[in-house]
């Protein structure tokens, strides 16, 4: 169980050598919590968490409460050299509507990078109908600051009546490539 919980390489040995099966269980739901923090649904937690998500170690939070101890954790540290840095995903209808759209926020230094991922399908409730649509998601690396004028920037760009356009919090990452996003947008 403990190695569906996390997928990189810095996670901690086995479920048999951490967990009895009793804190395993007892534990969980302490597990849910946490991955619902570290998705970007900061608005849902309480204040006893809320210094772990000021400094970005809600990782480390869950480890030590599980008792798993870290030996790589990468977390964000308070550091002039970067500053609050966003994903935002943004769906387009095709590969040209993608092109276009990235080469565009990149231009006009909205982003420091766009990936454009195709063939992707969306299931979606529009118009009281249940739509399937293959798409493209455009998955965008910025400030935080940006983030209305990215939004007002897709939305005056895009073919959709209303676009998507989320935003998730980095809270970690390699700091030469935090700080490439802070040299390559606009303040």
């Amino acid at each position: 169980m403990a190695s569906t919980l996390c997928s990189s390489s810095t996670c901690a040995p086995t479920q048999s050598s951490l967990f009895s099966s009793f804190t395993l269980r007892r534990r969980l739901p302490l597990v849910g919590a946490f991955c619902m923090l570290s998705l970007g649904l900061s608005n849902l937690y309480t204040p006893f968490y809320s210094s772990a998500l000021k400094t970005g170690c809600v990782l480390s939070l869950l480890r030590s409460k599980l008792g798993v101890r870290s030996h790589s954790a990468i977390r964000m540290e308070a550091n002039s050299t970067t500053v609050p840095s966003i994903v935002v995903y943004v769906t387009v209808p095709n590969k040209d509507a993608g092109k276009k759209l990235a080469e565009s926020i990149v231009t006009e230094k909205l982003a420091a990078c766009v990936n454009r991922v195709p063939g992707i399908e969306s299931v979606y409730q529009w118009e009281g109908k249940i739509q399937t649509d293959s798409e493209e998601l455009l998955i965008i690396k910025t400030r935080q600051s940006l983030l209305e004028a990215l939004t007002e920037h897709v939305k005056a760009n895009h073919e959709y009546d209303v676009p998507e356009v989320i935003s998730l919090p980095i809270t970690g990452g390699n700091l030469k490539y935090l700080e490439w996003i802070k040299e390559s947008t606009r303040e």
